[in-house]
Parts: structure tokens; sequence; C-alpha cells
């Protein structure tokens, strides 16, 4: 199947750089509205059976423009809500986010035991993500899901066979920007674009925002701090 991964629109905690992972969750800035108004023209004739969305508020408002263009139904899905933030909720200070990210790329390189203080592990994340998903292929040959930035990140990077996992959850993914992968659960994943900007264009991007969930921390910065452990 062709699975379109889109990260939602801006939310206050994006400008915030707050670490919003739990429901309902925030709803769209006036910005990230216009970066949702902004998918349905971009995506043009690309095919769709379905468009799916997580259980938190920001996912399903960012796929409503893209539902009336198409005349399609949002359905919600368990589990592919954010990458959970446990004990650092809504926290934005230096040391809750490194440690929240710091969870993405040792998932990444293989530690699924590791967890944010009363987070998910690796395990429990790819376990829900992946279920959500393999219901999606079942039913669909081509899928738009909108998500999470940093869920999308993680997921995406891990999966697709064809990139290094380590080096591909290091990239950034603004807000409305989109992973395509082609495949399916069990032949496994092909990552064919992974579009950084909002999808509507660059001119869509707030360059002061503090988007802690789509800006990845440097693996040297997590490795320096691992030594002085």
């Amino acid at each position: 199947m062709r699975l379109l991964l889109i990260r939602h629109g801006q939310t206050p905690s994006n400008v915030a750089g707050a670490l919003d992972t739990a429901r309902p969750g925030a709803g769209l800035t006036a910005l990230g509205h216009a970066q949702a108004a902004a998918i349905p023209d971009v995506l043009g004739t690309e095919r769709l059976d379905g468009l799916h969305a997580s259980v938190l508020t920001r996912t399903q408002l960012t796929a409503q423009p893209l539902a009336a263009a198409r005349g399609l139904d949002i359905v919600v899905r368990e589990g592919l809500e954010e990458i959970s933030a446990g004990a650092f909720e809504m926290q934005s200070h230096a040391e809750a986010v490194h440690a929240y990210i710091e969870s993405g790329l040792r998932w990444a390189g293989g530690d699924l035991h590791h967890s944010v203080d009363g987070g998910e592990t690796g395990a429990a994340f790819f376990d829900r993500f992946d279920a959500a998903i393999a219901e999606i292929a079942d039913t669909n040959d081509a899928a738009a899901v909108v998500s999470h930035g940093a869920a999308i990140r993680v997921w995406a990077s891990t999966r697709a066979v064809n990139v290094a996992s380590e080096e591909a959850v290091q990239r950034r993914l603004m807000n409305t920007g989109m992973c395509v992968l082609e495949g399916d659960p069990d032949s496994g994943w092909l990552l064919q674009r992974w579009h950084e900007e909002p999808l509507g264009g660059i001119e869509l991007e707030d360059r002061f925002a503090q988007d802690v969930t789509g800006e990845p921390e440097e693996a040297d910065a997590v490795i320096a701090e691992d030594s002085r452990r």
C-alpha cells in the first residue's frame, strides 16, 4: 500500500515548546488551521482510499479540510497518538525535552526497554503504532494518516528498511510535514519521500516556535550525556 504520514498543524504547545502528549491535547493555532487548509491542494490527485487520525484533537482538526475536499470520513484510531511524555507532560525545560527526545533515539538504536519516566517503552510504542498501521493496511491500498511529530519520525525511520534508522530519526518534520512509504506490514516498508517542510510551503513555517517534537536532538549530544553517566 501507499501510506502518507502527515504531521498535524501547529498548536499553542508547539509554539511554547511544551511536551503536550496527553488526551485530548491542544487545538490548532491560526497558522495551524492555515497549514491544514493547504493540504488538499498540495496532495492534488494523490489517490486516497481512507483518511485516519489519532485520538488527539489536533490531528482530527488537521484532517478536516482534506476530508471535506475528498468526501472522506475521518477514521479516528487508537494507537496513532504521540509518544507519551510521562512525568514531563506539558513541561518545556531543557532536561525534560532532552529526556523525551533521547527515548526516540534510543529506540531507533534498538533499546526498546527504555522509557521516559512515567511514559511508555519503545516496545509498547511500536506495538500500538504497528497495530494501528496494520489495521489501516488491511482495508486501504492508499491512505493518509494524520499523526504526530515524534511518533512519525521514530516509527517511519525505524520501520523503513531502505534507510539507516539512527540517521533518519534525526530528520526534521515540521507541522504538516509528510513521510510517504510504500509496502505493507508483512513485507516491510520503503521510504519514498520525507517532506520536512509544511505541505503548503516554507512560508507556512513558524521560525520562532519552540517545536520540540519536530526538531530532533543531535545524537552526539545523547552519546556525550551517556558517557557522563
